[in-house]
């Protein structure tokens, strides 16, 4: 995992610093406001515009790369730059530095929130987020729907994720090896004239004069050497599961913790807003561990923060710590730090074994053409997010007109309002719908 095998380059090429670029991760995971749009361009404009360490066209084969893998693509498209730049431990480091942050920014509002949750101070600061999030579901829906949508059979497929995890509660991993199944199907029965296409743009001369470029050639795959990664992550996860398993008290719960989250991580392609609905349903219904208005503010309080949106479900190992163990503050940290463990250790094995396998892929277009409906069907997975929350948001008691929330419909309709309308950035939203919520409590 240390090598990184360039071309030639030329000799007044910079190699890039790495205590700057550890810096630079450093910042970046306090900053990084505005999800994943946010983080890409700020990585974009550092690595890309300012110091020139990597291409433009290899920074957007990295992204695409990433979204083609479980999990949040920001997150892992931190570590693989950092992998690219610096070897196995610039990949760690900027892993570590992008969500660390925002741990500990989410571990604070966390305690907050237990502490002072049935204020109505609080409460109404929630009335004002709870729309704002709703707001940037929709927008974020029509942001990847623009992208992903097409062709016809694009909208069928988003149209079935969503009849079927809405309506038909079918869970987002079966749905997406069925949409596999689907697209190679219907790959085999389309003309040649017919298939997508995914050409690739012109190679310059000018990708020399970056350190990490798309002339780079791909080292040939090792079986062994992956056997070897496999088992060092094996190994990695195995251990804080046992010591859960063993030195924790109710073992069952724990057990259900880990696998939960792991299971999340690996089988959840399309981001934060796929394996939010997934895990909601799971924690809310089956394992009883929060109330759906709890994940609704945690969901609002993750908006709040820089880093991944995932980062939400290091609050639901806090509340389910919480919970289970009466009101336990040692268990809820614990939960907290197990989850977020769980959750992103997968995104560094999913870089380090599967990012080279899936750079030799990219010029097979049956591949391209059934990940294009993979991430057609997270737009359909998107809605149902939006569909789920939203009920609770806007018809917080039973789903009926004399029910409605209007103060929440209003400040929905003026957070899409200003997010299409004015491109309005995410950290000012939050900060308008926190104003709101002042302005409620006054009403009082």
């Amino acid at each position: 995992m240390e090598e990184n095998i360039h071309v030639e380059k030329k000799d007044n090429l910079i190699e890039p610093g790495f205590g700057e670029a550890i810096r630079f991760w450093f910042v970046l995971g306090w900053i990084s406001f505005g999800g994943t749009t946010g983080h890409i361009t700020l990585m974009h404009d550092f690595l890309v515009d300012k110091k020139k360490w990597v291409s433009n066209r290899k920074f957007f084969q990295a992204l695409n790369a990433c979204m083609l893998l479980p999990g949040p693509e920001a997150h892992q498209l931190t570590i693989y730059l950092g992998w690219k730049l610096h070897g196995l431990k610039g990949g760690i480091l900027a892993g570590i530095f992008f969500i660390l942050p925002s741990l500990f920014i989410i571990f604070g509002l966390s305690l907050v929130y237990v502490y002072f949750g049935n204020s109505a101070f609080l409460s109404a600061l929630f009335s004002g987020l709870k729309p704002a999030v709703l707001a940037i579901i929709l927008f974020a829906t029509y942001k990847v729907g623009q992208k992903s949508l097409l062709s016809t059979w694009h909208y069928i497929v988003a149209l079935a994720a969503f009849v079927l995890s809405y309506f038909v509660q079918v869970p987002m991993p079966w749905i997406i090896l069925g949409v596999i199944f689907f697209g190679f199907g219907l790959y085999l029965l389309k003309s040649n004239e017919t298939k997508l296409k995914f050409e690739g743009e012109q190679i310059e001369d000018a990708e020399r004069f970056y350190p990490v470029n798309s002339l780079e050639k791909v080292p040939p795959v090792s079986v062994p050497k992956i056997c070897i990664q496999f088992l060092a992550f094996f190994l990695l996860w195995l251990g804080p599961f046992f010591a859960l398993y063993l030195l924790m008290p109710d073992t069952a719960f724990w057990k259900e913790l880990s696998f939960l989250f792991t299971k999340s991580a690996y089988l959840t392609i399309g981001g934060s807003y796929t394996v939010i609905p997934y895990v909601a349903g799971l924690v809310i219904e089956k394992f009883l561990w929060l109330t759906k208005a709890q994940m609704i503010d945690g969901f609002a309080l993750a908006e709040t923060t820089p880093g991944p949106l995932v980062i939400v479900l290091a609050y639901v190992g806090f509340m389910a710590g919480f919970n289970h163990f009466d009101h336990s503050y040692a268990m809820a940290a614990v939960g907290l730090a197990a989850t977020a463990y769980f959750t992103f250790l997968p995104n560094f094995a999913l870089i380090f074994v599967g990012a080279p396998l899936i750079e030799r892929s990219q010029k097979n277009t049956a591949i391209q053409y059934v990940l294009s409906l993979v991430t057609a069907s997270v737009v359909g997975v998107i809605v149902n997010l939006a569909f789920y929350l939203g009920q609770g948001i806007l018809f917080p008691k039973t789903f009926g007109l004399e029910d409605l929330d209007w103060k929440a419909l209003f400040w929905v309709a003026i957070s899409i309002f200003l997010l299409f309308r004015f491109r309005i950035g995410m950290l000012q939203l939050i900060f308008l719908s926190l104003i709101y919520g002042v302005f409620l409590y006054l009403l009082r």
